[in-house]
């Protein structure tokens, strides 16, 4: 049962980010192409398991995302809430894809499998 709530949960946050999206009037075609920019932290790997677990970690949790959310909105800055917005979706995919936050033994020992 928790996994299928962390589940849930990515859609949520995947089709809440998707709405504000749109009720913003960005760019869809944007969208598509910044979607998969936020698995460039991948290459923390090349480094060593544990340097790309740490750095995959800081991009793939809201944390960041929802800062940045907040101080775009704080400052009405639009590009910079485009940005939170597909970053956001982003994880929010990726949790309901099963993607979990990595342990630094390895790229597939995610929160996921201690769920």
């Amino acid at each position: 049962m928790p996994r299928f709530l962390l589940h849930v949960e990515g859609a949520i946050g995947l089709i809440a980010s998707m709405y504000f999206y749109q009720q913003n009037d960005f760019s869809w075609l944007a969208f598509v192409f910044l979607l998969l920019v936020f698995d460039i932290s991948m290459l923390g790997y090349l480094v060593n398991e544990s340097a790309g677990a740490v750095i995959y970690n800081i991009s793939h949790s809201y944390v960041l995302p929802v800062v940045l959310l907040l101080v775009a909105i704080t400052i009405s800055v639009d590009w910079l809430l485009m940005i939170s917005l597909i970053w956001t979706a982003h994880n929010g995919m990726d949790r309901m894809f099963g993607y979990g936050l990595k342990y630094p033994s390895g790229f597939k020992d995610t929160h996921f499998q201690k769920v």
